[in-house]
C-alpha cells in the first residue's frame, strides 16, 4: 500500500576502488593527454633518486596569452602630473585644517562673551 515511501532505500552504486596501478595508469593518461593539446612540449626531468617528474614549462601557456598585458611602466610626464595633483591635494588639506582652527576660535569667542 505505501511502496511509494521506499523510493529512495534502492539499490546504491558499489564503489570502485582502483589498485596503485590502475590509478597510476591512469594519472599518467591523463597527463600524457593534457601534453598532447600543448603547442610546445616542455622538457621532461626525471630524479632517479626522488623518482619526482618535473616540466620545464614555457613561461605562458596559449590559453594566457588572452589575458591583459602587464602594464607598462610610468612615463616621466605621468610622473610629474602625479607630484603636481599631490602638491595641490596637500595644499587642499592645509587650507581645510586653517579653515577648522577659524571656526574653532571663533566659537571660543562666543563662547567666552
Amino acid at each position: 500500500m505505501f511502496k511509494f515511501l521506499r523510493f529512495g532505500r534502492g539499490h546504491k552504486a558499489e564503489v570502485a576502488i582502483e589498485s596503485q596501478r590502475q590509478t597510476f595508469e591512469r594519472l599518467v593518461s591523463e597527463l600524457n593527454e593534457a601534453l598532447d593539446t600543448l603547442p610546445d612540449k616542455p622538457a621532461v626531468t626525471i630524479d632517479p633518486a626522488t623518482g619526482h617528474v618535473a616540466f620545464d614549462l614555457p613561461e605562458h601557456f596559449p590559453d594566457e596569452a588572452l589575458a591583459l598585458p602587464a602594464p607598462t611602466p610610468a612615463e616621466k610626464g605621468e610622473d610629474v602630473i602625479v607630484d603636481e595633483a599631490a602638491e595641490e591635494v596637500a595644499e587642499t588639506a592645509e587650507a581645510a585644517e586653517d579653515a577648522v582652527e577659524d571656526v574653532v576660535e571663533t566659537a571660543v569667542e562666543k563662547a567666552a562673551k
